[in-house]
């Protein structure tokens, strides 16, 4: 019967309402009964749950501590903070409200984190005068220990951090982020597969306007914290980098020169600038300048080979890096990853050699060589440029 006031066409309208719900309510229970999930395709790459990571101090809350390493390890797949370590203790408990770390230490009592078991890996990103003392101070707490570079401040200092590390049956890395920057990997890549030909020559530049007003700054012009100069903070990234696409080639003499204004009050303690040059065994050259005195910032490399070469820069920042190929035609972009990704895979990869107890890819070993030649480049500077054999 039909209902009083309802014309046939509001009852198709309704009808046609509650047909079109109905098919919605089976579509939504057919959709429900076959969206059970897929199986894990491929081989991908999943983090490892927090709890199981291997656990790290992070000693130091300077401006690279907290702009760049804390960061690399929110990103991290295989590594987590557990403990801070800084001589400011208001600015440590407000980082570790943001990152969820509770275990804090100061200078003092640094040599508690031997009782502390949450703590497996130590990252030292303290001034280069300190990294000795407190790299050695670690390893005999027993925990693994990857160091900011360059690694010390002299030969000695870095052969008595590797004697603790081997005494202590912990492995010791040297922060060169560089080997795990996606940029440089695709260079080194190209270079291994031989696509430009044998190296010939290698160009490195690396410099920026030092500001004693600036307390980044600052420490690096001093002698007891920066270690010596330049060449110990940014030209290292010139000498290991060209060092890291030189497989299996050794270096067989080196020779330097000053290159700064010598009347410059912010050098009364270290030098402002070194151009060097390192002869390799394979007849290849790799010469370079590291200074306090450039602007704007400085980030360079050219790799010359006999069928081609590869143009970088910006060669090793921390944002923004370029590989250009050069082969005959026109210059060729390569495309790489983000650079960013260096802080956490470098993490990552300490990790894992720390689990492991196996040797990381940049071993403390590394860092005493690179000591060893700063060192040399400056006794050849002090000699003015006398060519010196290693």
């Amino acid at each position: 019967m039909r209902k009083e006031g309802t014309s046939d066409l509001d009852r198709r309208s309704i009808l046609a309402g509650l047909g079109a719900a109905a098919f919605a309510a089976s579509a939504q229970q057919a959709s429900a009964q076959t969206a059970k999930g897929q199986p894990l395709i491929g081989n991908p790459v999943l983090p490892i749950p927090m709890g199981e990571r291997m656990r790290w101090a992070i000693v130091g809350l300077g401006s690279f501590g907290v702009g760049q390493v804390i960061p690399g390890f929110v990103d991290a797949n295989a590594s987590r903070m557990t403990a801070f370590v800084s001589g400011n203790p208001d600015k440590a408990k407000m980082l570790g409200e943001r990152y969820g770390v509770s275990r804090f230490y100061g200078y003092d009592n640094f040599d508690d984190i031997a009782r502390d078991p949450e703590i497996d890996c130590v990252y030292i990103v303290l001034p280069v005068g300190l990294h000795a003392e407190y790299t050695i101070r670690a390893l005999k707490a027993g925990k693994h220990v990857l160091c900011e570079k360059p690694m010390a401040s002299t030969v000695s200092e870095c052969e008595a951090m590797i004697a603790a590390a081997k005494a202590a049956g912990r492995q010791l890395g040297v922060a060169y982020r560089v080997h795990f920057e996606p940029t440089n990997i695709a260079a080194k890549t190209i270079i291994d597969a031989g696509e430009i030909g044998p190296i010939r020559n290698i160009r490195a530049d690396h410099g920026f306007q030092a500001d004693p007003s600036w307390p980044p700054h600052k420490w690096r012009l001093t002698k007891e914290l920066g270690g010596g100069g330049s060449m110990y903070d940014i030209g290292i990234y010139g000498l290991n980098t060209s060092l890291m696409m030189l497989k299996g080639d050794e270096p067989v003499s080196v020779s330097a020169v000053y290159a700064y204004p010598r009347e410059d009050p912010r050098f009364a303690e270290v030098e402002g600038g070194i151009e060097w040059r390192l002869m390799m065994a394979s007849g290849a050259v790799v010469s370079g300048s590291s200074s306090y005195c450039y602007a704007p910032y400085q980030s360079f490399q050219h790799y010359m080979a006999d069928k081609g070469a590869l143009e970088m820069e910006p060669a090793t920042t921390y944002y923004d890096n370029r590989l250009v190929r050069q082969s005959g035609g026109p210059p060729s972009t390569v495309g790489t990853g983000n650079p960013i990704t260096q802080f956490a895979g470098q993490i990552d990869a300490f990790s894992s050699a720390a689990r492991a107890n196996k040797p990381h890819r940049t071993p403390g070993e590394m860092g005493l060589r690179d000591i060893r030649l700063i060192a040399a480049m400056y006794r050849s500077a002090d000699r003015n440029g006398e060519v010196l054999a290693l």
